[in-house]
């Protein structure tokens, strides 16, 4: 039973570290990118291919995934976003997020192939660790330097004001003379970035996958919805607890029931407290 429940933790942190990215995107321009989930994977899939296939040593590798990532998310944003922000405020944004996470899910799933590829160990340890193993410790590890990191930028830097004050309004902010667009730019990629960060350090646990995007994507949105849109700590406690109900749901009933219990846990939050647990009630609903 302790594995399964520090296997829930880990799964738990990696859709956390989905839901702060959703988060980041979604301060600067009020927008939830299907890509995010996408941006996991490019980490997980690009870590193995930079360790496997060109023999880089794991911290040169994890630069890499985080560079690939970090370039995803401002791809995202002038490609899918930008120019659909600029011409209509409805949610069209959903349509051209979805393509794009379908094209490069596809691109992906050609070039790596279309079966899970194992991740490479980063550290020397043996497989007999049990709960104490690389890939239960290493997300969990990085969403809490995720979530710290992000609580430094946020309190202790301008650039950290200046996205709460975009945040709060983005016109008055404006006329106040900060560059909304290169802000929102510049928030698409730190997000991509931390994404390549949390794919890279669960891959040992998810596999390098083509098809992880759409999966994260969808769990990293209902920890969001869980904790409440907007907030980072309501992004951490919506992953842990998504990541636990599922492990022990799968360990007590079988792998079946596994979306079932996420969908369910996401009805019954939205009903009991629809903005969810540390939302505020000022959010536009979407």
């Amino acid at each position: 039973m302790l594995t399964v429940l520090v296997s829930g933790l880990a799964i738990g942190a990696l859709y956390a570290a989905t839901g702060l990215a959703y988060n980041i995107m979604f301060s600067t321009s009020k927008v939830l990118s299907v890509t995010t989930g996408h941006i996991c994977m490019l980490g997980g899939v690009f870590g193995a291919y930079f360790m496997l296939d060109f023999g880089l040593p794991a911290p040169v590798a994890l630069v890499g995934a985080v560079l690939v990532g970090a370039g995803f998310g401002l791809l995202t944003e002038v490609i899918a976003i930008r120019r659909v922000l600029a011409r209509s405020d409805e949610h069209l944004w959903l349509l051209s997020t979805l393509a794009l996470a379908t094209m490069v899910q596809q691109a992906v799933g050609l070039w790596w192939g279309t079966e899970p590829r194992p991740f490479p160990r980063l550290f020397d340890q043996d497989f007999t660790a049990g709960v104490l193993d690389q890939k239960y410790w290493l997300p969990i590890a990085a969403v809490v330097a995720m979530a710290l990191g992000l609580e430094f930028f946020y309190r202790r830097t301008m650039y950290g004001k200046v996205f709460q004050a975009v945040s709060e309004d983005a016109f008055a902010a404006r006329a106040h003379g900060i560059a909304t667009d290169r802000t929102r730019a510049l928030s698409f990629a730190i997000a991509g970035a931390l994404g390549g960060l949390a794919g890279f350090a669960a891959g040992q646990l998810t596999f390098a996958f083509f098809a992880l995007g759409l999966t994260l994507t969808l769990y990293g949105f209902i920890a969001l919805a869980v904790g409440g849109l907007g907030s980072n700590v309501g992004a951490l406690v919506g992953g842990i607890a998504l990541g636990l109900f599922q492990t022990v749901a799968t360990y007590l009933f079988g792998g079946e029931y596994q979306q079932t219990i996420a969908v369910g846990l996401l009805m019954v939050v939205l009903l009991v407290k629809p903005e969810g647990l540390f939302g505020s009630k000022k959010v536009r609903p979407v």
